[in-house]
């Protein structure tokens, strides 16, 4: 399963994608940090956010998009900033056929450092360890964005196969009433 994990922010959006299967360990594909300048108009900014996520898209042809729940901050300003950039990336899921799921950053920690309490130090010493990287992945939003992919391959790969066989399942009984 190839998953494009988004960590969304309007100044740096973390983009991350991944190769692997629930219980094994993932692959990196590979990292990107998009920029957009905060004095730049922000219907500018969306925009560039939105074209380059279809062009990652794209270029990585993944099975699905794992992004980042925005959650309630106390600075408003960031938080709108966050949830643009989500709706963003989640677009660029719908808009290319793919499966969107979206993580809070606790299910994130969790999934990634066995605590939902995880500090963004651990998580990208995780993010590096699990991907068996030479260095680790910077900025932190790169981190990130790989850690929901890694989340969403262990996780979501895991709801995927409980959905299709309780499909199947369902399908048998079906057939075997007739």
């Amino acid at each position: 399963m190839r998953v494009l994990g988004v960590d969304p922010g309007l100044t740096r959006c973390g983009v991350g994608v991944v190769e692997g299967v629930p219980g094994r360990p993932c692959a990196l594909v590979a990292y990107y940090v998009v920029q957009s300048d905060p004095s730049e108009d922000l219907a500018q900014r969306l925009l560039h956010l939105d074209r380059r996520l279809a062009e990652l898209v794209a270029e990585h042809q993944p099975e699905s998009v794992a992004v980042e729940r925005v959650f309630s901050q106390h600075n408003v300003r960031t938080v709108m900033g966050t949830a643009q950039a989500s709706a963003v990336a989640v677009l660029a899921g719908a808009r290319a056929g793919l499966p969107v799921t979206t993580y809070t950053p606790s299910e994130v920690k969790a999934a990634i450092t066995g605590s939902g309490q995880a500090d963004k130090a651990q998580i990208t010493s995780m993010v590096t360890r699990l991907l068996r990287l030479d260095a680790p992945p910077k900025p932190a939003d790169a981190a990130d964005a790989l850690a929901l992919a890694i989340c969403h391959v262990w996780r979501g790969g895991t709801r995927s196969k409980l959905a299709a066989a309780a499909q199947a399942a369902a399908a048998r009984q079906r057939g075997g009433r007739k």
